[in-house]
């Protein structure tokens, strides 16, 4: 199997001065790199708009605020505060580079998750081939930032959306694109809308096959891909690059009938091969080969290891994006390197601190982080380490349960003994890192010892 990274080095902690001017928060590239991109936002000015940040760094920029590598407990930020662990992120980012490239697999980490430019270009610099996207304002974002390759997994039939994307097609030939196509009123609706705008480059689609019946979006049968491709092949405004799905939503999923269905989109990429549906590809041109979510990708890569040879070379392409944070809940239970602890084990790398506000009972304490600050659509948060407002030792938060969340406030169990004071910190681990990073649009990069290192900026 044979694929092509591409790689662009940029920063993953904007650290350049206060006299770099300001920029806007989504200003269009024209033409600049990703670490270009990146690079100018440590001009943005830090203000109101950005929660937790020390009150006294108002009006600086935010790479002279990370140059001055405040401590995240004693520097003036204010709780709650979002912390992500840099070291945890680094190794996160090396250890999914180097499944991939141990697979033979291409890796294009779904964007939704951080919708974090910085984050990107740390993804691109360790390997990976491009970007994916669930909806055209994510795919904006990442053009705004540089980003020349976009996966973007769903079908499009937004007029206004297909517009602007066959106007960023045809000014940028470097730019690459493909979208899923899953029914032939979809393509319909493509076509139409990609006439209207004039477009003189195709859009790349991949046919998705629906996971089984009652699962998510995807033409359910094989016979029901064939009718998306011939609808694709019979107009000029799309081309027929491969096929893809996502097995995480596979009816009772289990190893079986995970690779089971695996093996049904590999059959239906071989398929379409042989009946000469990729013959609008260059001899060179891959065929594309994607699946892969946070859950599954072990069961993707026992089975992309034997697709069969075909007419032209595959990528198989993979698009976990919760491995860049991974958590202390939903993730922790599912990263298949549960399964294959041999080929190592992704770090949780959120902690939410939040500080004891009231303490009405010995059996019950108030923290002042809720709905707004944490995920909780999948598990509640885990307390996991007291800081005394005392004396600033770090003890385990043996004895405190998060029991609830009210818009700003967290409920907490505490047994006899816990010693919890008003004024204390309480350290978090989150589940579920996409609704943990959108809550937040800097959040600071600590490293072990509390130095903030860098300042993530996010784009939902």
């Amino acid at each position: 199997m044979q694929h092509t990274h591409f790689s662009e080095e940029a920063p993953l902690a904007a650290e350049q001065h206060a006299e770099q001017p300001a920029a806007p928060s989504a200003a269009p590239t024209a033409g600049r790199s990703v670490e270009q991109s990146v690079a100018a936002l440590a001009g943005e000015r830090v203000d109101h708009r950005f929660k937790a940040l020390p009150p006294d760094a108002e009006g600086l920029t935010v790479g002279a605020l990370a140059a001055e590598r405040r401590n995240l407990f004693t520097g003036g930020f204010t709780t709650p505060v979002l912390a992500l662990s840099a070291e945890a992120v680094e190794a996160n980012l090396a250890l999914l580079e180097t499944y991939a490239a141990r697979h033979g697999l291409a890796f294009a980490p779904h964007g939704k998750t951080s919708m974090s430019p910085q984050l990107f270009a740390r993804q691109l610099e360790h390997g990976a081939w491009g970007i994916t996207a669930a909806v055209p304002h994510q795919a904006r974002v990442y053009r705004a930032y540089g980003i020349r390759r976009i996966f973007l997994a769903n079908e499009v039939v937004d007029p206004a959306a297909l517009r602007w994307l066959a106007g960023e097609l045809d000014a940028d030939p470097g730019f690459t694109f493909a979208c899923y196509a899953d029914s032939v009123r979809g393509v319909e609706l493509m076509d139409e809308a990609l006439r209207a705008a004039g477009a003189v480059r195709p859009v790349d689609v991949v046919v998705e096959l629906g996971a089984g019946q009652g699962a998510r979006t995807g033409a359910r049968t094989e016979e029901d891909c064939a009718a998306v491709a011939d609808a694709v092949a019979a107009v000029s405004t799309l081309r027929l690059v491969g096929v893809a799905g996502y097995e995480g939503e596979v009816p009772d999923a289990s190893p079986e009938r995970v690779r089971a269905w695996l093996r049904r989109l590999v059959a239906l990429a071989a398929s379409f091969d042989a009946d000469g549906r990729f013959d609008g590809l260059a001899a060179d041109e891959e065929i594309l080969l994607s699946a892969g979510g946070s859950a599954w990708f072990d069961a993707v890569a026992e089975v992309f290891a034997d697709i069969p040879a075909l007419s032209r070379p595959v990528c198989g392409l993979l698009r976990s994006g919760a491995y860049v944070s991974h958590d202390d809940g939903h993730y922790r239970h599912l990263t298949p390197f549960n399964r294959v602890p041999e080929e190592g084990s992704l770090r949780p790398a959120f902690r939410l601190w939040a500080q004891v506000v009231s303490r009405p009972t010995e059996e019950q304490a108030f923290v002042n982080a809720g709905k707004r600050d944490a995920a909780h659509d999948l598990d509640l948060p885990e307390a996991q380490v007291i800081r005394s407002a005392r004396d600033g030792s770090v003890r385990p938060a043996t004895g405190v349960t998060v029991t609830g969340l009210s818009d700003q406030h967290g409920w907490l169990r505490t047994d006899p003994g816990t010693g919890l004071e008003v004024g204390d910190w309480i350290g978090m681990g989150l589940s579920h890192p996409c609704t943990s990073f959108d809550k937040w649009q800097l959040i600071p990069l600590v490293e072990a010892d509390g130095t903030v290192t860098g300042y993530l900026r996010t784009f939902f």
